[in-house]
């Protein structure tokens, strides 16, 4: 019997492709340590992103591929969930406490952008990540509705606001600030500059992930966002239609264009089946999403039933990722949490407090 090695160990823990980071655990670079003790394995991993519900369909498949090593007894592995900060665009500055700015996006309005953003923070949340909402749609803030938070934010020292807490993530909205019927009858730098200071002047604490939820098209809070805003990667929106499609690739190319990586497209709205006989039906056609993200070269995160639960929960001030986490609905949205997660743990960190700032001081 040949004695244990590490690289027997990790020859074994290539043969399993994580789902969600599509490549193995040792590629991914999440192997912390590998303790080999006789017949014993101890494998430490780290993953760059928040997993609750997949450590154990992950612990048993290496366990299984490690056990498959002549003269391995035991195989014990350990996961940690080590989030850390990823590049942004250059030249922006960073906001403090906050590890990763997620944008959540769409070419048009109506594809569901609100309704799959409240349910993607809520599914990074259930994942064990801290997570914030910032609802940047200034014309029409539709978050304070969807995660039932009441009430308006404290501020504790006359110039910052203290976020809102509902189904434990913390959020912030201009909706937060007026009456839920009042119009914002504003021009476009007035929009721009209450973006700015809803983020930035909000006391967000320590937050994984800080979830964008933008307006529809790329105007100039799209832009504001891009050249003012560390966004770590956007996520973009559609429905399986072609007109939706059109403007779903221009919100795309925008984020190209500005240097924002692109986590992948989600496809709501893509079936509907019947309540009452199960008969399913693509009312808005079919596969849309599919071919965008395979013409544009980026990943395609899953896709989303037409299905009134989400609308009615949302209403309620319960998505259905807390209204009813057990569902088939709410595992889909956990998946593409997921996905988006760990496509962002596979970007180039950031460094940018690594370097020392340089101050000239006069004799």
């Amino acid at each position: 019997m040949a004695v244990l090695t590490e690289q027997h160990i990790k020859d074994a823990l290539k043969t399993h492709i994580d789902p969600f980071l599509q490549k193995d655990v040792v590629s991914a670079k999440a192997v912390k340590s590998i303790q080999i003790d006789g017949a014993n394995v101890a494998v430490s991993l780290s993953l760059g992103f928040p997993s609750k519900t997949h450590n154990a369909v992950l612990t048993a498949a290496l366990s299984q591929a490690v056990a498959k090593i002549d003269g391995v007894a035991e195989v014990k592995i350990d996961i940690s969930n080590d989030i850390i900060a990823r590049a942004a665009q250059k030249g922006v500055d960073l906001i403090a406490g906050v590890k990763n700015i997620v944008a959540v996006a769409s070419g048009k309005g109506g594809v569901g952008k609100s309704t799959t953003a409240a349910n993607l923070a809520l599914a990074l949340a259930a994942e064990g990540a801290k997570v914030g909402m910032l609802d940047a749609d200034i014309y029409g803030p539709s978050q304070p509705r969807m995660l039932g938070a009441k009430g308006q934010p404290e501020s504790p020292d006359g110039k910052s606001l203290n976020p809102l807490v509902s189904h434990g993530i913390k959020s912030m909205s201009i909706g937060y600030l007026i009456d839920e019927e009042t119009p914002m009858i504003w021009r476009g730098p007035m929009v721009t500059q209450a973006l700015e200071q809803l983020l930035k002047d909000t006391n967000w604490g320590e937050l994984d992930y800080l979830v964008v939820d933008l307006p529809p098209g790329t105007g100039d809070t799209q832009l504001t966002l891009a050249q003012k805003i560390p966004v770590s990667g956007a996520v973009i929106i559609t429905t399986p239609q072609d007109i939706s499609l059109l403007d779903a690739r221009k919100g795309l190319k925008m984020f190209t264009k500005v240097q924002v990586p692109v986590l992948g497209v989600i496809e709501n709205m893509s079936i509907h089946i019947c309540s009452h006989c199960g008969h399913e039906e693509y009312i808005f056609g079919q596969g849309g999403g599919v071919r965008m993200a395979k013409e544009e070269d980026v990943e395609f995160l899953g896709a989303l039933p037409l299905d009134k639960a989400i609308r009615e929960n949302a209403d309620d001030g319960h998505p259905t990722v807390v209204a009813d986490p057990n569902s088939r609905i709410s595992e889909i949205y956990r998946e593409i949490a997921l996905r988006v997660a760990a496509k962002l743990s596979l970007q180039a960190k950031d460094y940018s407090k690594r370097f020392p700032t340089i101050k000239i001081v006069a004799d």
